[in-house]
């Protein structure tokens, strides 16, 4: 509990430092960017803190390319 207090204290750190610059250059593209970013990266960070499992992503790129892997290695046998 005391971790996702602690990341939402520096998200909000975070936020009051670059949206008003960004706000005020008028960067709304970049902005958005920001913010969906923020958003992925908190709760990710609030999902680890809390112990939640996260999956890899190496292990849906192995789900994808074993199939082939395994097809190709058959060929050259």
């Amino acid at each position: 509990m005391l971790t996702t207090v602690g990341i939402l204290a520096v998200v909000a750190i975070i936020i009051a430092l670059d949206v008003p610059t960004l706000v005020r250059k008028k960067l709304r593209k970049e902005l958005w960017v920001f913010s969906i970013l923020l958003f992925l990266g908190t709760t990710l960070g609030i999902a680890q803190a809390l112990r939640i499992h996260i999956p890899n992503p190496m292990d849906f790129m192995i789900a994808v390319y074993k199939p082939i892997s395994n097809l190709i290695d058959a060929w050259l046998q």
